[in-house]
């Protein structure tokens, strides 16, 4: 299984970005699906969750900034981040929890980060 992110780079503060992340492989079914951050000097934290059945939740620092969404028929989380503030410069990774053909066991998956600069 390959969790394959797409967005980030540079952007000015008060500006927009999606983040995208698409699960390759073998699966049968995806449940959560999530994106963390890891800022530098500081713990891996969770930004947000969706749910197999949409229901979400948001650190208190994003809320109201960020939204996440997915696309069940293309395994896609998305991220839309709005009004980006410099502390939100970070590594940005998607995470999910799926099941693989063949398998019954839930397991969680981690993608390579993708950085998100803003600048001030």
């Amino acid at each position: 299984v390959q969790l394959q992110a797409f967005g980030g780079g540079l952007v000015q503060a008060g500006g927009s970005q999606r983040l995208s992340c698409t699960l390759y492989g073998s699966i049968k079914s995806i449940h959560d699906m999530a994106w963390y951050r890891q800022a530098p000097g500081a713990q891996r934290e969770l930004v947000a969750k969706v749910t197999r059945y949409g229901t979400t939740n948001y650190a208190d620092s994003v809320k109201g900034r960020f939204t996440i969404s997915r696309d069940n028929s293309e395994n896609t989380v998305y991220l839309q981040m709005n009004s980006l503030k410099p502390e939100d410069t970070a590594v940005y990774y998607c995470n999910a929890d799926l099941i693989l053909d063949g398998s019954v066991f839930v397991r969680n998956y981690w993608g390579k980060g993708t950085q998100v600069t803003v600048s001030s």
